[in-house]
């Protein structure tokens, strides 16, 4: 039996924990050539003694120049998956400026740096299957204390549906994933943060109706089907995998 990506090259931003590593690792297994980058050396360190075959290299997403480079390094893609994210805490009256813009650097610009870099070659190649971090809290849903991180989340959304739009009829899919409250290192350091690690933790749970909160490797199952030609025909879409956040 073949393998669900047997034959692919993909990239995957922030792989070196949480869901960009279950998702590389994920890729790997289903026969994926996988590039996975981050800023962490460590963390890709650990990735690469867990799968050898996967090839990381370090890099900013805030970095046009050294997107535009590795782009030239790797080649074209099949599939691209933005998967870097922040999440700053507070309502507008909380967001400085300087936390608005670092926000959408990170979560939205590093996106269209990381598109336009690969876009060319997938079009070149007649396909190409693009996946975008996005989150259930954005224009799906709102939550208290997450302004910007919901306004970059829906501004990911928006950027999904206009590179799907301009591209459908060019053998690109692009396609944008909306999870719920996911147990990942990142929001591990948010719980700690607060003082009070268990009761964020009892806080995050309770606002998930299944009482639990997501796993890495469930969101990387949506992202392996977004990956794979077994969703062909699927473009535009926000992928929700939020454990009932959203009923």
């Amino acid at each position: 039996m073949s393998r669900r990506l047997e034959g692919k090259t993909a990239f995957i931003t922030a792989a070196g924990q949480g869901i960009g590593r279950a998702t590389a690792l994920s890729f790997s297994r289903e026969g994926a050539k996988v590039w996975a980058t981050d800023i962490n050396e460590a963390a890709l360190e650990s990735l690469r003694a867990a799968d050898p075959l996967i090839q990381t290299r370090l890099l900013d997403v805030r970095d046009s120049k050294a997107i535009e480079e590795i782009a030239v390094k790797t080649g074209p893609m099949d599939v691209l998956f933005n998967c870097v994210g922040y999440v700053h805490q507070g309502s507008i009256l909380d967001c400085t400026e300087d936390n608005w813009n670092f926000s959408f650097d990170l979560n939205v610009t590093s996106m269209y740096r990381t598109c336009r870099s690969y876009l060319p070659g997938m079009l070149a190649n007649g396909r190409g299957s693009i996946i975008n971090m996005s989150s259930i809290v954005s224009s799906l849903k709102g939550a208290p204390s997450r302004f910007a991180y919901a306004s970059t989340k829906a501004a990911v959304i928006g950027l999904t549906k206009a590179i799907a739009a301009d591209f459908v009829t060019k053998g690109i899919r692009c396609n944008a994933i909306c999870p719920g409250t996911v147990e990942t290192p990142s929001l591990g350091d948010r719980m700690a943060s607060t003082g009070n690690a268990e009761t964020a933790r009892a806080n995050f749970i309770a606002r998930q109706p299944m009482g639990r909160l997501g796993t890495p490797e469930e969101i990387a199952s949506a992202a392996l089907y977004l990956a794979s030609d077994e969703s062909n025909f699927t473009t535009g879409q926000a992928f929700i995998v939020d454990g009932g956040w959203s009923i």
